[in-house]
């Protein structure tokens, strides 16, 4: 009930990151079913079927990330101060932002399967025929636990997601925000953790600060692991994953390679009937090709942090002014933050030009209705959950940006430095994101 009149009462910009949610959801639930429909039309070609389905599962990724970072940046389920003696603690907030995902998701898998079965045919009209009826499977009776399990994988997936990324944090073992955590429940529980005994739940004010208890507390002195909540923390560190993402990437280039070596040999040297295909026109001895992809592709998200860390210090190198100093300081703070979907969208973006190399160079037919539907609903995803993402950072350094005004800044000035911060990121991420394209397209275009 708490989620529903939360969902009731949103600001317009969060409702309209929900719906995109659900549209998202819809979109992969009728690509779901569609597998569904063509396995029980093609009941003798159970591999060609199962293709189709474990290919959902991109799309399905997809709208899982959308959704947890919608629930991340959902300011209505943010800790505030009181709410804990309301009920509404960390924990209760997380089961909250959970309902609220599946509660969106589940609307879109409703949509979905509203559209498939007016597309089967029924009392408004009867059902398509053509290209269509391969994968409606209209004369087909559906099966209803099949189909209800297919419509119940993106809510209970994406709910799930969310509450693991939302999760409350030990007090007992702080940590720096991550990009898991965003800064929501991370931050205040280090908060708790670094209070004195007995005052737990309390932030350090004026009073405690003035205590001469506190200042002169031996233990407290001593103690290694108390941390002093007067002290600024110290600089966060840069992200690890860099050298990961670069070996991850030059495997799987290397793998797109060897594979396009051994399909063209392979396709070239046998030709004892049509193989299965993979939506788009990709044969299915091609599967190594598309690991390449997925190996290009993590390697980019694992890069991604890191890279965007390299453009914030890049920034502020040879004697930085204010402006550089304050883009290239919030680049490195937020580079968990962004950096992460910004190499997804990197990654969707090299996959989506080679399969446009591959349509142009005559490797594959012409893209069908379903293919269309997977790329856009996963491209689609992957901006979205990165303007997200964009707008989480920007709600994240609110209060510094009001700070900066109070103290006379312009506000020209944090608008030019947010589009410096923008065009450092497109001057690095461009011109790796059309490298890797070509470097992945050659394989396909032999």
């Amino acid at each position: 009930m708490l989620a529903l009149r939360l969902t009731r009462v949103a600001h317009p910009a969060v409702q309209l990151r929900r719906v995109t949610v659900a549209a998202a959801s819809a979109g992969t639930g009728f690509l779901l079913l569609c597998s569904l429909g063509y396995a029980l039309g093609h009941p003798s070609d159970s591999a060609a079927a199962l293709l189709r389905l474990s290919w959902c599962a991109v799309p399905l990724v997809a709208t899982v990330y959308l959704a947890v970072a919608v629930a991340r940046a959902d300011p209505g389920t943010r800790p505030r101060p009181g709410l804990s003696a309301l009920g509404l603690g960390p924990g209760r907030l997380m089961a909250v932002s959970a309902a609220t995902t599946a509660l969106s998701c589940a609307s879109g898998s409703l949509l979905a399967a509203l559209l498939f079965l007016r597309l089967r045919g029924g009392p408004a009209g009867p059902p398509l025929d053509g290209a269509a009826a391969e994968f409606l499977a209209a004369r087909e009776q559906l099966p209803v636990p099949g189909t209800l399990t297919l419509l119940a994988v993106v809510p209970v997936a994406a709910s799930v997601s969310a509450a693991l990324a939302l999760r409350p944090r030990d007090p007992r073992h702080p940590a720096r925000e991550t990009s898991g955590a965003y800064g929501r429940f991370g931050a205040r529980l280090r908060g708790l953790a670094g209070a004195p005994a007995g005052r737990t739940g309390t932030l350090p004010d004026h009073d405690q600060a003035d205590d001469p208890e506190r200042e002169h507390d031996p233990e407290r002195e001593h103690d290694p692991v108390a941390p002093d909540p007067l002290r600024p923390l110290p600089p966060r560190r840069p992200p690890a994953g860099l050298p990961w993402g670069i070996a991850v990437l030059a495997v799987g280039l290397s793998v797109e390679a060897y594979a396009g070596r051994v399909t063209t040999s392979a396709a070239s040297a046998t030709s004892t009937g049509p193989a299965a295909a993979l939506p788009g026109g990709l044969a299915a001895d091609s599967a190594p090709v598309l690991i390449g992809w997925l190996l290009t592709a993590l390697g980019l998200a694992l890069a991604g942090p890191g890279l965007t860390h390299l453009c914030g210090r890049l920034l502020q190198s040879v004697r930085p002014g204010a402006l550089r100093l304050l883009a290239g300081r919030v680049l490195m703070e937020e580079a968990g933050r962004i950096g992460r979907p910004l190499g997804v969208v990197c990654a969707v973006a090299s996959g989506t030009y080679a399969l446009v190399a591959l349509y142009d160079n005559g490797g594959a037919p012409a893209f069908g209705p379903l293919t269309v539907l997977g790329t856009l609903l996963v491209a689609g995803c992957t901006v979205a959950t990165l303007l997200t993402a964009a707008v989480e950072a920007r709600q994240a350094r609110a209060e510094t940006a009001a700070a900066l005004l109070r103290l006379g800044a312009p506000a020209t000035m944090l608008r030019t430095a947010a589009a410096l911060r923008v065009g450092a990121l497109l001057a690095v991420f461009v011109p790796l994101t059309l490298m890797i394209a070509e470097l992945a397209a050659l394989p396909l275009a032999r």
